[in-house]
Formats: structure tokens, sequence, C-alpha cells
């Protein structure tokens, strides 16, 4: 791609921040650590779903980025003197593409252990290659090149929870509505492997997945980045919110071995977030996924690893090691752990709840979800700061967003700044004493009953798109009797954990706990990532006194 690429003949930005120029010290060094050989023309480098590929610098030759599943079809062409690679080289994840040389000259290979470690350790390195893969990977993104299709009903809920992964963890793919019987006709020419009803997943053009699981299709990707059986690390991650990103970028940078492991995706619930303005050093805002996204890349610049999607399903220290087991099979071991699993959504006390959950019930306002709202009424139920920011994002989408809550108004549960804004915008409608009672709709949702609580009084709201913000419930309860919580599920930390050596320290030996699982936290993002920040200090204390045979606390 030489810094044009395939798009377009005129740079953006985001492409010319992808292809920077290689030379001074960082090619040194690079040339340094690498292997220097001829190629020919038509040399494949790496292949399609290649677990370990190197960094190439194209010393005097051309490189095609090949996609397989459309026919060999080159993405990009990268010139002599750029290099190749991307943020999955830094993660460990499979190759999208195949790297196949267009013309005879002469590259340098650059292990992925070794380019790693220079990350790590020489800033030149680091500040040229991390920058220019995570802009490459927004590129594959924004493109929708990648390995994966998705075919299937666009409110369905399996074909949902694929896309909100797969979006959400930044892995390109394209959508092929089945009613879009051109594309899908396309896709399919000369293949007979291809179901035609449900959600369909198309790995790399070859592997087809039927209805599968979002951990089904990271396994297929190569995605899943799991440790090996025996590997153990001296810290483990539960939860990639603010609070368990930050705890990663901490642990990995102040030399600890580090895995963060998630359910869902990177950034927690503050990931679904539209808008966060209040944060420092965001004087106008940034998204909750783009906040994630570069939380990610730091820990994984610093040597992290990340494993998503596993959820957590029990947990038990075995000598002087922690084990932890994950709902799908198998275990994570390390020497310390730090939980911060948040919290998990609240749901409306609704018989019918469960029929349209992803069509038409959602509980995320990203660009994603607000797509439901156009051409209709929006309906937000929450008073909180998220409910808030979703509301404001919303309204550039919707025909009118209406915010139902509980209470008189919202001074008592969302910044004043917010509140200030929703209370100016002829857009959105404040629906205070009320309620959600009903849902209604045959293929979907097409509507609500809000009903006054004093007075009982109902009024029908057409919508096809409501979005529940109230709130979230501890999720703690993996853990069992691993750690003491408060009478509402939090964990106990610090003095009421009878460990007063650290407001982090639970009553289990070697495990911290952060951010909104913490029992009195302030659930906020800032405070979150704070607490994951300082805790560290607490897990080197710990793991410290057991390497000098003192006795656990």
């Amino acid at each position: 791609m030489s810094g044009n690429g395939r798009k377009s003949i005129a740079r953006s930005d985001l492409e010319r921040q992808a292809w920077p120029d290689l030379s001074g010290h960082a090619l040194d060094v690079l040339s340094a650590h690498g292997t220097e050989r001829d190629v020919a023309a038509g040399d494949v480098i790496w292949e399609v779903g290649q677990p370990d590929y190197p960094l190439v610098h194209l010393i005097d030759a051309d490189m095609n980025i090949v996609d397989r599943g459309r026919n060999d079809s080159v993405v990009v062409t990268i010139t002599a003197g750029n290099f190749t690679g991307e943020l999955g080289l830094l993660m460990g994840q499979h190759t999208f593409f195949a790297g196949v040389m267009a013309s005879a000259g002469r590259i340098v290979s650059v292990s992925p252990a070794k380019l790693r470690h220079l990350i790590a350790t020489v800033p030149e390195v680091s500040d040229i290659i991390v920058s220019a893969f995570a802009a490459r990977r927004k590129l594959l993104v924004e493109w929708a090149d990648g390995a994966l299709t998705i075919i299937g009903d666009e409110n369905e809920r399996t074909c949902l929870g694929l896309r909100e992964y797969a979006s959400r963890n930044r892995i390109p793919f394209r959508f092929i509505e089945h009613a879009d019987r051109a594309a899908v006709d396309i896709f399919a020419a000369g293949r007979q492997d291809l179901p035609t009803h449900g959600t369909v997943a198309v790995v790399r053009g070859d592997t087809v997945l039927h209805d599968p699981s979002p951990l089904t299709l990271a396994k297929a990707l190569g995605y899943e980045l799991l440790p090996d059986v025996g590997e153990v690390f001296d810290l483990a991650v539960i939860g990639a919110g603010p609070g368990g990103l930050a705890a990663a970028v901490y642990g990995a940078s102040e030399g600890l071995k580090t895995l963060v492991i998630d359910d869902t995706a990177i950034g927690g619930q503050a990931g679904t977030s539209s808008r966060i303005e209040n944060y420092l050093g965001f004087p106008t805002g940034i998204s909750g996924s783009e906040l994630a996204y570069l939380g990610e890349i730091q820990a994984i610049k610093f040597g992290a690893r990340v494993a998503v999607p596993h959820r957590a399903a029990g947990m038990q220290r075995n000598g002087d090691v922690l084990e932890i087991a994950l709902e799908a099979g198998g275990q994570v071991r390390a020497r310390a752990a730090v939980v911060a699993s948040g919290a998990r959504y609240r749901k409306l006390p609704l018989s019918n709840l469960a029929d349209y959950e992803g069509n038409g019930v959602y509980y995320a306002a990203t660009e994603l979800e607000a797509r439901y709202a156009n051409g209709t009424n929006a309906v937000i139920v929450g008073g909180g700061n998220s409910a808030g920011q979703a509301a404001m994002f919303l309204s550039r989408h919707a025909e009118h967003t209406y915010i139902v809550v509980r209470r008189d108004g919202l001074s008592e549960t969302m910044s004043d700044y917010l509140s200030s804004r929703i209370a100016r915008d002829p857009r959105i409608t404040l629906v205070t004493r009320s309620q959600v009672t009903a849902l209604r709709g045959e293929s979907g949702l097409t509507g609500v009953t809000l009903t006054d609580r004093q007075t009982g009084e109902t009024r029908d709201v057409a919508c096809r798109a409501l979005y529940v913000m109230v709130g979230a419930e501890p999720n703690a309860a993996w853990a069992g009797d691993m750690v003491s919580t408060d009478e509402n599920g939090f964990v106990l930390t610090g003095a009421a954990a009878g460990k007063p050596s650290s407001p982090f320290a639970t009553s289990a030996p070697g495990v911290f706990a952060v951010g909104d699982i913490r029992s009195g936290s302030v659930k906020r993002v800032a405070s979150s990532v704070g607490e994951g920040s300082v805790v560290v200090s607490a897990v080197h204390g710990w793991l410290a006194e057991r390497s000098n045979g003192e006795p656990a606390n």
C-alpha cells in the first residue's frame, strides 16, 4: 500500500499514520535483529491463518497482501521501503491475509518474539510500529476487509451478537443480509456449503459456521489466545474494563507477566458508551470503545496477553498458584489476580423482555445499536450518565428520543453538564416518575407503554428501539466463597475484608479487586482506571513477600 492504498489515491490522515517512514535508529535496530534474504516474485512469506508470522521490511521489493477468500484479490500492495504487519501480529492473532511477493528483491524478517521485545524496550521502534499497526487495524475495520464474513438477518439475536463481538473487538468483517439476495448470490457463487437460513459466519473463505457462539467464532479465527495449560502468569486480570485494562498496562509495564481475560469485549460497560466527555485529557470527549482500544494497545505494547471471549467460572488456590476455571473448559494459572469483572446489565421486570432482546431492546448505544433508532422514536430507560450520553448520541439518529426515569428528575443521578444539555435539547423529552410496563410487536419491537408511578396513567410510544440503562449487578458470583462480599454481592476489600494493608486486597490471599466490582467504589471510569493503576503496587508487594518466603496475609 506504499502509503496510498487501493481505497483512494489521496492519503487520509489515518493512512499517513498507517504508513510512516521507517528510517534512522528504528530501521537500524530492526535490521540488526532481523534476517536479511533474497526473495523472488510469487514467494509466499506467510499464509492465511498463520499463527506466527514476521514483520517484514521491504528493502527493494514489493509485496501483495492477498485475500484468499476473494479469489486471491490483492487487498493492498506494500512497496519497497515500507514494512508489513498490523495489530494482530503483536497480539498473537492468526493472519487475515496471505503475504505474497509481488517482485524480486531483498527483505528483512523480524520474528514476532523479537519484535515484541523491541517494542517493549526500544521507544523509537515502539512509537513507529505500534502507531502504524493500530492505524492499519482501523483501516481494515473501515474497509470491512478481513477474514470474516457474516450473513444473516440484521435483527436476529445470534447475528447481532456476532456483529457486536466483532465490532467491539475491532475484528474486520463484512456483513451481508439474507434479504440482499444479489449480494448473497455474488458471495456464494460457485460454492454449495452455505446454509440458506440462520446466521452464517465464513472464516477465511473456507470455514463455514452455522449459528456459532462468539467463542466458537473466536476459536475459528484463532483469536481466543488462551495460554498453555502449564503456563503460570505473575498476574491474571479478570475483566477488561477500564480498571482491568489499567491493571494490565501497569502490571505489564512494570515487568509482570500479565494475562487479561474477559467474557465479552475489551472495555467492559464503558466500552459501550457512545461518548465520555468528563474523562481527563479528552476535552472534546471520546467514545468508550476508542478509549478501550487505546488501553488495549497500551497493554499489548508492554507485553500483556489478552484472551476474549472467556468467562471465569471459579477460582481456587493450589499451593502458590491461583487456578481460575473457565466456563468453556480449561483454566488460567497465576501467582496473583486482580478481579475487575465489573457488573452485568440489569434488566426490566417484563415477562416478554427476552423476546425483544437484540430485536428492539438493547443495552448499549454504540454505532451498531444506534442504527436501529433511524426513522423511529428511541426510548431510553435510566437516569445515569450512560443514559444521558446515549440520549445525546441517539438524538442525532432518532425522530425523537425519550428518557424514562422513576425519579422526579435527573439532578441526583446525572452530571450537571449532561442534564443541562438534555433540558435544552428539543429532540429529547424527559418522562419522570414513570417506568416501562409493556412491550409490543410481533416480529420485533414496535412500541412501549409508559406508566406514571404515582397516578397510574399510561402512555403508548411507538418505537423500534428501547435502550435499557438501569445500572448493573455485581459480577462476582463466579468466584464463589473465595472472596467475601457485602450484602449486595460486591467484593469487600481493605479493612472491610480484614486486610488493612491495601484498600484493594480481598479476603483471599493474593487476590485483589478494583473498579465497579469493589464494594464502596465510585463507579466512574476515571476512578476505575486509578484503582487499576494503583493496585499493581500491592500486587508487587504480595509477590515480593511470597518470593521471600513470608506467609500469606
